[in-house]
Protein backbone atom coordinates (compact mmCIF):
# COMPACT_ATOMS: atom_id res chain seq x y z
CA UNK A 1 0.00 0.00 0.00
CA UNK A 2 1.33 3.39 -1.02
CA UNK A 3 1.44 6.28 1.33
CA UNK A 4 -0.95 8.28 -0.22
CA UNK A 5 -3.52 5.46 -0.01
CA UNK A 6 -6.22 5.28 2.76
CA UNK A 7 -5.56 2.84 5.29
CA UNK A 8 -8.85 0.35 6.29
CA UNK A 9 -8.91 0.53 9.85
CA UNK A 10 -11.48 -0.81 12.14
CA UNK A 11 -13.15 1.43 14.81
CA UNK A 12 -11.65 2.58 18.03
CA UNK A 13 -11.27 0.32 20.69
CA UNK A 14 -11.71 -2.93 18.65
CA UNK A 15 -8.19 -3.31 18.30
CA UNK A 16 -7.73 -3.31 22.28
CA UNK A 17 -9.85 -6.61 22.83
CA UNK A 18 -7.93 -9.62 23.47
CA UNK A 19 -9.21 -13.07 21.73
CA UNK A 20 -11.34 -14.56 24.13
CA UNK A 21 -9.18 -18.13 25.39
CA UNK A 22 -12.44 -20.40 26.52
CA UNK A 23 -11.67 -23.69 28.54
CA UNK A 24 -9.30 -26.13 27.62
CA UNK A 25 -10.69 -29.65 26.56
CA UNK A 26 -7.52 -31.36 25.23
CA UNK A 27 -4.20 -32.19 26.77
CA UNK A 28 -1.70 -33.22 24.46
CA UNK A 29 -1.38 -36.71 24.91
CA UNK A 30 -4.12 -37.61 26.77
CA UNK A 31 -6.50 -39.29 25.32
CA UNK A 32 -9.29 -40.00 28.40
CA UNK A 33 -9.82 -36.31 30.37
CA UNK A 34 -12.30 -35.14 32.16
CA UNK A 35 -13.09 -31.40 31.92
CA UNK A 36 -13.90 -29.12 34.56
CA UNK A 37 -12.67 -25.57 33.21
CA UNK A 38 -15.76 -24.80 31.55
CA UNK A 39 -18.64 -24.96 34.34
CA UNK A 40 -20.58 -27.47 32.21
CA UNK A 41 -23.62 -28.98 33.99
CA UNK A 42 -21.86 -32.58 34.24
CA UNK A 43 -25.43 -34.56 33.92
CA UNK A 44 -25.81 -32.80 30.86
CA UNK A 45 -29.43 -31.72 29.09
CA UNK A 46 -32.51 -33.05 29.80
CA UNK A 47 -33.47 -35.79 28.09
CA UNK A 48 -36.92 -33.83 27.04
CA UNK A 49 -34.68 -31.39 25.40
CA UNK A 50 -32.78 -34.05 23.88
CA UNK A 51 -35.78 -35.12 22.30
CA UNK A 52 -36.56 -31.51 21.46
CA UNK A 53 -33.87 -31.41 19.17
CA UNK A 54 -34.49 -35.10 17.40
CA UNK A 55 -37.92 -33.69 16.10
CA UNK A 56 -36.91 -30.49 15.39
CA UNK A 57 -34.25 -31.98 12.49
CA UNK A 58 -37.20 -33.17 10.47
CA UNK A 59 -37.74 -29.36 9.49
CA UNK A 60 -34.22 -27.90 9.51
CA UNK A 61 -35.24 -26.61 5.92
CA UNK A 62 -37.69 -24.22 7.57
CA UNK A 63 -36.58 -20.38 9.06
CA UNK A 64 -37.14 -20.30 13.04
CA UNK A 65 -39.57 -17.76 14.18
CA UNK A 66 -38.59 -14.54 14.80
CA UNK A 67 -39.99 -13.66 18.04
CA UNK A 68 -39.32 -16.35 20.31
CA UNK A 69 -42.87 -16.69 21.65
CA UNK A 70 -42.71 -20.22 22.53
CA UNK A 71 -40.09 -20.02 24.46
CA UNK A 72 -40.68 -16.97 26.12
CA UNK A 73 -44.04 -17.62 27.38
CA UNK A 74 -42.12 -21.13 29.19
CA UNK A 75 -39.81 -18.67 30.44
CA UNK A 76 -42.66 -16.14 31.78
CA UNK A 77 -44.91 -19.21 32.78
CA UNK A 78 -42.22 -21.10 35.11
CA UNK A 79 -40.45 -17.67 36.59
CA UNK A 80 -43.94 -15.80 36.84
CA UNK A 81 -42.54 -13.09 34.31
CA UNK A 82 -44.05 -10.73 31.81
CA UNK A 83 -43.28 -12.71 28.37
CA UNK A 84 -43.17 -9.06 26.39
CA UNK A 85 -40.44 -8.01 28.74
CA UNK A 86 -38.27 -11.02 27.95
CA UNK A 87 -35.96 -11.07 25.02
CA UNK A 88 -34.18 -14.28 24.02
CA UNK A 89 -30.38 -14.30 22.69
CA UNK A 90 -27.55 -16.79 21.46
CA UNK A 91 -26.42 -16.67 24.85
CA UNK A 92 -26.71 -14.11 27.64
CA UNK A 93 -23.22 -13.23 25.69
CA UNK A 94 -25.52 -11.40 22.80
CA UNK A 95 -27.91 -10.07 25.49
CA UNK A 96 -24.68 -8.14 26.97
CA UNK A 97 -23.42 -7.35 23.19
CA UNK A 98 -26.99 -5.64 22.61
CA UNK A 99 -26.84 -3.60 25.59
CA UNK A 100 -23.68 -2.08 25.07
CA UNK A 101 -24.05 -1.76 20.88
CA UNK A 102 -27.88 0.52 22.00
CA UNK A 103 -26.80 2.32 25.19
CA UNK A 104 -23.23 2.66 25.51
CA UNK A 105 -19.92 4.40 23.09
CA UNK A 106 -17.61 7.12 22.55
CA UNK A 107 -17.33 9.03 25.58
CA UNK A 108 -19.24 6.82 27.66
CA UNK A 109 -18.20 4.63 30.51
CA UNK A 110 -19.01 1.16 31.06
CA UNK A 111 -18.34 -0.42 34.60
CA UNK A 112 -18.10 -4.27 35.99
CA UNK A 113 -16.18 -5.30 38.97
CA UNK A 114 -12.33 -6.18 38.92
CA UNK A 115 -13.20 -10.15 38.53
CA UNK A 116 -16.12 -9.59 36.28
CA UNK A 117 -17.11 -11.99 33.47
CA UNK A 118 -14.19 -10.82 30.51
CA UNK A 119 -16.87 -10.47 28.09
CA UNK A 120 -18.45 -6.84 29.84
CA UNK A 121 -15.05 -5.33 28.92
CA UNK A 122 -15.29 -6.61 25.20
CA UNK A 123 -18.70 -5.77 24.64
CA UNK A 124 -17.84 -2.06 25.85
CA UNK A 125 -14.54 -1.25 23.52
CA UNK A 126 -16.40 -3.07 20.42
CA UNK A 127 -18.89 -0.58 21.07
CA UNK A 128 -16.39 2.51 21.30
CA UNK A 129 -17.08 3.09 24.98
CA UNK A 130 -14.59 3.18 28.26
CA UNK A 131 -14.50 -0.08 29.83
CA UNK A 132 -14.37 0.72 33.91
CA UNK A 133 -12.60 -2.48 36.43
CA UNK A 134 -13.85 -1.19 39.77
CA UNK A 135 -11.91 -2.91 42.86
CA UNK A 136 -14.10 -5.96 44.77
CA UNK A 137 -13.76 -6.58 48.54
CA UNK A 138 -11.65 -9.77 48.78
CA UNK A 139 -13.26 -10.89 45.49
CA UNK A 140 -17.02 -10.02 46.44
CA UNK A 141 -18.48 -7.02 44.43
CA UNK A 142 -18.13 -3.59 46.27
CA UNK A 143 -21.13 -1.84 45.90
CA UNK A 144 -19.78 1.22 47.38
CA UNK A 145 -16.64 0.74 45.26
CA UNK A 146 -19.20 0.86 42.21
CA UNK A 147 -21.03 4.30 42.99
CA UNK A 148 -17.98 5.96 43.99
CA UNK A 149 -16.68 4.84 40.31
CA UNK A 150 -19.85 5.71 38.17
CA UNK A 151 -19.91 9.19 36.59
CA UNK A 152 -22.13 11.32 34.62
CA UNK A 153 -20.47 9.21 31.74
CA UNK A 154 -21.63 5.65 33.20
CA UNK A 155 -24.24 3.99 31.28
CA UNK A 156 -24.07 0.56 32.02
CA UNK A 157 -22.96 -1.24 34.84
CA UNK A 158 -22.13 -5.27 34.63
CA UNK A 159 -22.63 -7.15 38.05
CA UNK A 160 -22.43 -10.60 37.69
CA UNK A 161 -24.30 -12.53 40.86
CA UNK A 162 -23.29 -14.69 41.51
CA UNK A 163 -20.12 -13.77 40.01
CA UNK A 164 -17.63 -15.83 37.69
CA UNK A 165 -15.07 -17.02 38.63
CA UNK A 166 -15.31 -16.21 42.58
CA UNK A 167 -18.39 -17.65 42.93
CA UNK A 168 -19.55 -14.75 45.20
CA UNK A 169 -22.67 -13.32 45.25
CA UNK A 170 -24.03 -9.75 47.14
CA UNK A 171 -28.26 -9.16 48.43
CA UNK A 172 -30.33 -7.81 46.18
CA UNK A 173 -30.80 -5.04 48.78
CA UNK A 174 -27.56 -3.62 47.68
CA UNK A 175 -28.17 -4.37 44.43
CA UNK A 176 -31.09 -1.87 44.64
CA UNK A 177 -28.84 0.73 46.18
CA UNK A 178 -26.75 0.24 43.46
CA UNK A 179 -29.52 1.28 41.07
CA UNK A 180 -31.00 4.05 42.71
CA UNK A 181 -27.50 5.53 43.07
CA UNK A 182 -26.29 5.71 39.87
CA UNK A 183 -30.08 6.58 37.63
CA UNK A 184 -28.31 7.67 34.70
CA UNK A 185 -27.32 3.89 33.97
CA UNK A 186 -28.37 0.32 33.92
CA UNK A 187 -27.57 -1.83 36.18
CA UNK A 188 -27.41 -5.18 34.46
CA UNK A 189 -27.50 -8.64 36.72
CA UNK A 190 -25.45 -11.11 35.29
CA UNK A 191 -27.37 -14.37 36.58
CA UNK A 192 -26.23 -16.94 34.74
CA UNK A 193 -25.65 -19.32 37.86
CA UNK A 194 -28.87 -17.82 39.60
CA UNK A 195 -30.23 -21.78 39.40
CA UNK A 196 -27.76 -22.73 41.57
CA UNK A 197 -28.78 -20.88 44.43
CA UNK A 198 -31.91 -21.08 46.71
CA UNK A 199 -34.42 -18.79 46.65
CA UNK A 200 -32.81 -16.14 44.48
CA UNK A 201 -34.96 -14.82 41.44
CA UNK A 202 -31.65 -13.09 39.84
CA UNK A 203 -32.77 -9.85 40.17
CA UNK A 204 -35.72 -10.60 38.76
CA UNK A 205 -38.28 -8.45 41.16
CA UNK A 206 -35.84 -5.59 41.03
CA UNK A 207 -36.03 -5.90 37.12
CA UNK A 208 -39.61 -5.73 37.39
CA UNK A 209 -39.72 -2.83 39.77
CA UNK A 210 -36.99 -0.40 38.46
CA UNK A 211 -36.74 1.32 35.29
CA UNK A 212 -33.01 0.96 34.74
CA UNK A 213 -31.82 -2.78 36.10
CA UNK A 214 -32.26 -5.57 33.62
CA UNK A 215 -31.09 -9.33 34.45
CA UNK A 216 -29.54 -11.80 31.98
CA UNK A 217 -30.15 -16.31 32.37
CA UNK A 218 -28.79 -18.29 30.37
CA UNK A 219 -29.11 -21.85 29.37
CA UNK A 220 -25.54 -23.07 29.14
CA UNK A 221 -25.32 -24.05 32.73
CA UNK A 222 -28.26 -25.78 34.47
CA UNK A 223 -29.75 -26.46 31.91
CA UNK A 224 -26.68 -28.26 29.82
CA UNK A 225 -27.55 -26.70 26.66
CA UNK A 226 -23.98 -24.70 26.31
CA UNK A 227 -23.19 -25.88 23.16
CA UNK A 228 -26.64 -24.67 21.47
CA UNK A 229 -26.01 -21.16 22.41
CA UNK A 230 -29.56 -19.96 24.41
CA UNK A 231 -29.47 -17.09 26.61
CA UNK A 232 -32.71 -14.74 27.86
CA UNK A 233 -32.88 -10.88 29.35
CA UNK A 234 -35.30 -9.89 30.57
CA UNK A 235 -36.21 -5.58 31.63
CA UNK A 236 -38.26 -2.68 31.60
CA UNK A 237 -40.19 -3.02 28.30
CA UNK A 238 -38.50 0.21 26.43
CA UNK A 239 -35.04 -1.28 27.29
CA UNK A 240 -36.36 -4.61 25.80
CA UNK A 241 -38.24 -2.81 22.82
CA UNK A 242 -34.33 -1.47 22.16
CA UNK A 243 -33.00 -4.54 22.17
CA UNK A 244 -35.47 -5.83 20.04
CA UNK A 245 -34.47 -3.30 16.88
CA UNK A 246 -30.89 -4.48 16.33
CA UNK A 247 -31.36 -8.13 17.38
CA UNK A 248 -31.09 -10.03 14.02
CA UNK A 249 -34.56 -11.52 13.53
CA UNK A 250 -33.47 -15.06 12.85
CA UNK A 251 -30.57 -15.06 15.89
CA UNK A 252 -31.89 -18.34 17.32
CA UNK A 253 -32.24 -21.47 15.47
CA UNK A 254 -35.14 -23.95 15.30
CA UNK A 255 -33.76 -26.41 17.32
CA UNK A 256 -32.17 -24.02 20.12
CA UNK A 257 -35.57 -22.50 21.10
CA UNK A 258 -37.26 -26.30 20.41
CA UNK A 259 -34.71 -27.30 23.13
CA UNK A 260 -34.61 -24.37 25.13
CA UNK A 261 -38.51 -24.54 25.87
CA UNK A 262 -38.35 -28.07 26.79
CA UNK A 263 -35.48 -27.87 29.40
CA UNK A 264 -37.15 -24.95 30.95
CA UNK A 265 -40.57 -27.14 31.34
CA UNK A 266 -38.69 -30.30 32.98
CA UNK A 267 -38.72 -28.80 36.72
CA UNK A 268 -37.24 -32.22 37.91
CA UNK A 269 -33.83 -32.25 36.34
CA UNK A 270 -33.48 -28.73 36.95
CA UNK A 271 -34.06 -29.94 40.55
CA UNK A 272 -31.77 -33.15 40.65
CA UNK A 273 -29.13 -30.72 38.94
CA UNK A 274 -29.29 -28.14 41.86
CA UNK A 275 -29.37 -30.72 44.84
CA UNK A 276 -26.04 -32.61 43.16
CA UNK A 277 -24.41 -29.79 42.80
CA UNK A 278 -25.15 -28.08 46.14
CA UNK A 279 -23.57 -31.44 47.85
CA UNK A 280 -20.80 -32.14 45.74
CA UNK A 281 -19.79 -28.20 45.83
CA UNK A 282 -19.68 -28.24 49.89
CA UNK A 283 -18.00 -31.78 49.35
CA UNK A 284 -15.05 -30.46 47.29
CA UNK A 285 -14.85 -27.10 49.18
CA UNK A 286 -14.36 -28.86 52.60
CA UNK A 287 -12.11 -31.37 50.75
CA UNK A 288 -9.54 -28.96 49.68
CA UNK A 289 -9.78 -26.69 52.64
CA UNK A 290 -8.64 -29.98 54.43
CA UNK A 291 -5.82 -30.32 52.49
CA UNK A 292 -4.66 -26.97 52.39
CA UNK A 293 -6.50 -24.77 49.22
CA UNK A 294 -8.74 -22.25 51.00
CA UNK A 295 -12.05 -20.96 48.88
CA UNK A 296 -14.39 -18.62 49.20
CA UNK A 297 -18.22 -20.14 49.53
CA UNK A 298 -19.59 -20.48 46.32
CA UNK A 299 -22.80 -20.18 45.09
CA UNK A 300 -22.14 -21.10 41.78
CA UNK A 301 -21.41 -24.75 40.17
CA UNK A 302 -17.72 -23.90 40.62
CA UNK A 303 -15.01 -23.41 43.70
CA UNK A 304 -12.13 -21.01 42.75
CA UNK A 305 -9.23 -22.40 44.79
CA UNK A 306 -6.75 -20.18 46.15
CA UNK A 307 -2.63 -21.20 46.31
CA UNK A 308 -0.35 -19.44 48.45
CA UNK A 309 1.37 -17.77 45.43
CA UNK A 310 0.89 -17.96 41.35
CA UNK A 311 3.66 -21.14 41.34
CA UNK A 312 1.71 -23.44 43.06
CA UNK A 313 -1.03 -22.83 41.32
CA UNK A 314 0.27 -23.77 37.85
CA UNK A 315 2.58 -26.31 39.37
CA UNK A 316 -1.08 -28.06 40.74
CA UNK A 317 -2.77 -26.96 37.28
CA UNK A 318 0.39 -29.56 35.79
CA UNK A 319 -0.27 -32.15 38.27
CA UNK A 320 -4.05 -32.11 37.61
CA UNK A 321 -3.42 -32.31 33.62
CA UNK A 322 -1.37 -35.08 34.20
CA UNK A 323 -3.81 -37.24 35.67
CA UNK A 324 -6.30 -35.63 32.80
CA UNK A 325 -7.78 -33.55 34.70
CA UNK A 326 -8.63 -30.23 33.27
CA UNK A 327 -9.69 -27.15 35.48
CA UNK A 328 -9.50 -23.44 34.44
CA UNK A 329 -6.04 -20.87 35.13
CA UNK A 330 -7.73 -17.72 35.88
CA UNK A 331 -4.94 -14.99 35.55
CA UNK A 332 -6.75 -13.20 33.16
CA UNK A 333 -9.59 -12.36 35.19
CA UNK A 334 -6.28 -10.90 37.74
CA UNK A 335 -6.54 -14.01 39.99
CA UNK A 336 -3.31 -15.99 38.81
CA UNK A 337 -2.64 -18.01 42.21
CA UNK A 338 -6.17 -19.71 41.50
CA UNK A 339 -7.61 -22.25 39.78
CA UNK A 340 -11.50 -22.50 38.92
CA UNK A 341 -12.68 -25.71 39.51
CA UNK A 342 -16.12 -27.19 37.91
CA UNK A 343 -17.74 -28.95 40.39
CA UNK A 344 -18.47 -32.20 38.17
CA UNK A 345 -20.59 -35.60 38.84
CA UNK A 346 -18.95 -37.28 42.53
CA UNK A 347 -16.33 -39.45 40.61
CA UNK A 348 -14.75 -36.58 39.27
CA UNK A 349 -14.78 -34.51 42.28
CA UNK A 350 -12.98 -37.24 44.37
CA UNK A 351 -10.48 -37.79 41.64
CA UNK A 352 -9.66 -33.96 41.58
CA UNK A 353 -9.46 -33.53 45.53
CA UNK A 354 -7.35 -36.78 45.51
CA UNK A 355 -4.93 -35.34 43.30
CA UNK A 356 -4.90 -32.18 45.06
CA UNK A 357 -4.36 -33.80 48.08
CA UNK A 358 -1.23 -35.75 46.89
CA UNK A 359 0.11 -33.01 44.91
CA UNK A 360 0.11 -30.60 48.20
CA UNK A 361 1.35 -32.99 50.54
CA UNK A 362 3.80 -33.83 48.20
CA UNK A 363 4.98 -30.08 47.91
CA UNK A 364 5.09 -29.45 51.78
CA UNK A 365 7.36 -32.56 51.69
CA UNK A 366 4.37 -34.42 53.60
CA UNK A 367 3.55 -38.13 52.63
CA UNK A 368 0.37 -37.93 50.94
Amino acid sequence: MSQNEPSIAPQPGIMEISLYQGGASKIAGVENVTKLSSNENPFGPSDKAREAIVRAAHALHRYPNTDHASLRNAIGEVHGLDPDRIICGVGSDEIIHFLCQAYAGPGSEVLFTEHGFLMYRVSALAAGATPVAVRERDRVTDVDALIAAATPNTRLIFVANPNNPTGTMVGLPELERLARAVPQAILVIDAAYAEYVEDYDGGAELATRLPNVVMTRTFSKIYGLGGLRIGWGYGPREIIDVLNRIRGPFNLSSAALDAAEAAMRDRDHVTRCQTENARMRAWLAEALTEKGVPSDTSCANFILARFADVDTALACDEALKAQGLIVRQVAGYGLPNCLRITVGDEASCRRVAHVIGQFMAERAGAPA
